[in-house]
């Protein structure tokens, strides 16, 4: 007989016995995608806007780096979609450069932050700390991940 296990939140993430990626993803899309909106819909200026974005909404997606497998393609979309919403509330020119929104404030651009980049820097951090560490689980564990790759 098989007993089923119910899912349970840790750090904002259902697991059960393991996670549901695919759920997981489609949760994090639409409340990243709830905030942008939410956002770009207030009185704030230009500047105020790409802050409270990179306060607000960037960090759901951001958490979630480590736990979920975020495939290039994902993040490239969720980053067309948040440039098209800026578009739609006048805070992006259609045809302007999508590098100047990019670029850091102190450089002239507006300083938004770039999901593929804020992935590679996560997983680079997290990747640091475990290599760091020298328990002897962690040991084990780098030892499979090397023996796997």
């Amino acid at each position: 007989m098989r007993t089923t296990l119910k899912a349970y939140k840790y750090l904002g993430i259902e697991e059960s016995f393991d996670i549901q990626q695919k759920n997981e993803k489609e949760k994090l899309k639409k409340e990243y995608l709830r905030r942008l909106r939410l956002v770009l819909g207030t009185e704030l200026s230009a500047k105020n806007k790409i802050q409270a974005i990179g306060t607000l909404a960037i960090p759901v997606l951001r958490y979630s780096f480590g736990i979920i497998n975020w495939h290039q393609e994902e993040l490239q979309k969720l980053d067309w979609e948040t440039r098209k919403l800026l578009t739609i509330h006048g805070q992006h020119p259609p045809k302007a450069d999508v590098d100047h929104l990019y670029v850091p404030r102190k450089q002239g651009g507006r300083g938004l932050i770039q999901l593929e980049a804020a992935h590679v820097v996560e997983i680079t951090k997290l990747l640091e700390y475990i290599y760091r560490k020298k328990y002897p689980l962690i040991q084990v564990v780098r030892t499979h991940q090397h023996n796997t790759y």
